[in-house]
């Protein structure tokens, strides 16, 4: 998905070969590590061809040939989530800088090196959105509570599912903007297809929103989705408090992204096995009591940093006008 994204934005992209070796089998760890190696020797030519004055990471093991092979170049590490997984620990290594999305993930890295906090870029296409103009896209009105729900990228099935449960009685009180993700998006007609007429104008479903996704996060007053990183740059942006259920079958990561949010007093974190029990009356009570909501949006406000993107772009710039590494990792 990840190329379909870029191509939208017309910048070259060009893949690597890579796998995962955290967690896997042994049976699929020879060709993993195999993959890996592919990648660095597929690493090391673009590099060659490239010949770049600084390079950026962002994490997943995608990226580890790249770090390896890219050595003794300068390099800026990104860290999204606030906890690094065992890929973003790695590359750490490797980086002269590390950019942190909070205050919190400094413990999480040596003091030797370098670390900025920067916040979470958020995309510019969706912050030009306002609440009067996002509800006017989806054709709510102003004075309509109104809950979002989504997955992440790719959805996620297990709140699909919970929110499908109680649709008709949610309905009744509020509208709902949907973001189902393309596998479950076959559904969405048979759900439509049981609201009855004065119901279903109040359902605002979509497989997946680009741009328009400002206008659902600018439009809701209540959200229901995962945990994933972009969540503590969205969310705290549009001051959108949060039901959060962070995905179970992966590394903890969005546990402690849910945990951090909620620690502030701007969401409230479900796990996922508790969603269906607990998504009706948790959404109905929170809508219904303002003073806890407009409490949650104050809180969920005050995690902003709007400058982040502008601030990794500094350290790039900076790290492109420095000299090169001569052997060895360089430490601050």
């Amino acid at each position: 998905m990840e190329k379909d994204l870029i191509s939208r934005q017309q910048i070259p992209f060009l893949g690597i070969p890579a796998a995962g070796v955290h967690g896997v089998g042994m049976r699929a760890l020879p060709g993993n590590l195999l993959r890996l190696a592919k990648g660095a020797f597929a690493s090391r030519k673009i590099l060659r061809e490239f010949q770049p004055d600084v390079l950026f990471f962002t994490g997943g093991y995608v990226a580890v040939p790249m770090a390896l092979m890219s050595i003794p170049q300068n390099s800026l590490l990104f860290v999204p989530d606030i906890e690094p997984g065992l890929a973003l620990k790695t590359l750490a290594r490797f980086a002269d800088c590390i950019a942190v999305t909070t205050e919190e993930s400094r413990k999480y890295f040596s003091s030797r090196k370098r670390v900025v906090v920067t916040g979470y870029p958020v995309r510019p296409e969706i912050t030009k959105w306002t609440r009067p103009a996002g509800r006017a896209w989806f054709g709510i009105e102003e004075q309509a509570r109104v809950l979002l729900v989504f997955g992440g990228s790719k959805g996620a099935r297990s709140i699909n599912q919970a929110l499908w449960s109680v649709l008709p009685d949610l309905l009744e009180r509020m509208d709902v903007i949907h973001v189902t993700g393309q596998a479950d998006w076959q559904t969405v007609e048979a759900q439509r297809e049981q609201l009855p007429d004065d119901l279903l104008g109040r359902y605002h479903a979509y497989p997946y929103l680009h741009e328009e996704m400002g206008a659902a996060l600018a439009a809701a007053d209540l959200t229901v989705c995962r945990a994933g990183a972009s969540t503590l740059g969205e969310l705290p942006h549009f001051g959108l408090p949060a039901v959060l259920v962070p995905y179970p079958y992966a590394w903890r990561y969005q546990k402690v992204n849910a945990a951090h949010l909620a620690s502030h007093g701007a969401a409230v974190v479900v796990e996922n096995h508790d969603l269906a029990e607990r998504l009706f009356p948790l959404v109905t009570q929170l809508l219904s009591d303002e003073s806890r909501l407009a409490a949650m949006r104050k809180a969920m406000f005050g995690l902003a940093q709007p400058r982040a993107a502008e601030k990794i772009a500094n350290l790039l710039r900076e790290l492109a006008q420095s000299p090169a590494r001569k052997g060895g990792l360089t430490t601050w």
